[in-house]
């Protein structure tokens, strides 16, 4: 046998031998030539429905650079891609049965979901922090003593209020609001001086209330930054090095700052709000660190 002709038999063989040894996800998606992308509709900016119903967002953009690299990876360019909504309560099972391959949202990557599920490297650091009218001149923590303060009634954002507000002895009037909506109308209204959620949610919140330009979201946290990040399944060691990989490479180059800036600091669709949320350099860091751990200690700057 010439050489040549030897070399593409091995080449060929490698191929074959590479195929067969796929496993998890990889494996599926070869075999069924589609990768399913779970969203949720309303978690903006992360993954929602644009004004065509169709699913966008910072997080689906960064699911559909890991499924370009599942493409370059298996050499399949034609890959079908479909997306399935799913919801906070069935996102976690779906993933688990094989429905969904990624699940492309704001979901917080912590220790109780790692024993269920795996996360790619974390794409968003959000803290509890508080809302209040610019007018009231309330910018820390200790200036909402002695104040109404609303968050929404069995969330980690009250506890963490009532937990600050034992430790430093702050008397604050705690109200809790049946949701997100009724919170924000407590404050709106002034029955509240202050509102304590999620700061990217906060950051939505006031986008979309009648005078965003009366409020203000403080710098100080409740909380330590918790991670947001692409979900996957457990033990599918192949697909999460590629999309591990993906990731890293993304939030390496000058593409992670135009994203970024798409979806938080620029008018987006389908109505055109910004949500003016600046890159924080906790976040910043993690971009040039990445990592899949669920430990808030790995994100906090010393």
């Amino acid at each position: 046998m010439r050489l040549p002709t030897l070399i593409l038999a091995l080449t060929c063989l490698a191929g074959a031998a590479s195929a067969e040894d796929l496993t998890g996800t990889l494996q599926k998606v070869k075999e069924s030539k589609k990768i399913t992308l779970g969203y949720q509709e309303a978690s903006v900016p992360f993954s929602y429905l644009d004004g065509n119903q169709k699913p966008v967002g910072f997080a689906m953009d960064i699911c559909f650079k890991i499924v370009e690299a599942v493409k370059k990876q298996l050499g399949m360019p034609d890959i079908a891609v479909d997306t399935l909504a799913v919801t906070s309560s069935n996102r976690i099972p779906l993933m688990v049965n094989g429905t969904l391959d990624l699940h492309c949202s704001a979901t917080t990557n912590n220790a109780d979901r790692q024993k269920q599920v795996a996360f790619t490297n974390t794409h968003f650091l959000s803290a509890t922090r508080f809302a209040a009218k610019k007018a009231a001149k309330i910018n820390t923590i200790d200036d909402l003593k002695g104040k109404a303060v609303t968050a929404v009634a069995g969330s980690v954002n009250l506890t963490q209020l009532a937990k600050v507000n034992t430790e430093r002895n702050l008397g604050i009037n705690l109200m809790p609001a049946k949701d997100q909506a009724e919170a924000f109308l407590l404050l709106e209204t002034d029955r509240a001086q202050a509102y304590a959620l999620d700061d990217v949610q906060l950051a939505v919140a006031i986008a979309r209330s009648k005078e965003p330009q009366a409020y203000m979201i403080s710098e100080e946290a409740f909380s330590k930054p918790e991670p947001y990040g692409i979900m996957l399944r457990r033990e599918d060691t192949p697909f999460k090095a590629l999309a591990d990989r993906a990731t890293a490479e993304l939030y390496a180059s000058p593409e992670i700052e135009v994203l970024y800036k798409k979806w938080l600091q620029s008018p987006t669709p389908p109505n055109g709000l910004n949500y003016n949320v600046p890159m924080s350099p906790a976040l910043r860091n993690a971009f040039k660190k990445p990592s899949s751990s669920a430990d808030p200690e790995v994100y906090v700057m010393n």
